[in-house]
């Protein structure tokens, strides 16, 4: 039974990880785009898109260091 929680929550942090790169990345593009026209609300999107990209790189470091189930 605990081999298959592990590797749920491998699965979850592969998912998430990847939601987090991308949907970072996006969210930084579109604070650049909006930047143009609205200094503040462009920064309003890409700080957050920012960390979450990097909380998406670190959990890419979370994920390696994980043992493979058995």
């Amino acid at each position: 039974m605990a081999a298959i929680a592990h590797k749920r929550k491998r699965h979850w942090i592969e998912h998430l990880t990847w939601v987090l790169i991308y949907g970072g990345l996006l969210t930084v593009v579109l604070g650049i785009a909006t930047g143009r026209s609205d200094e503040a609300i462009g920064w309003r999107l890409m700080v957050p898109g920012a960390i979450a990209t990097a909380i998406g790189l670190v959990l890419i470091g979370v994920r390696s260091r994980m043992k493979d189930p058995a």
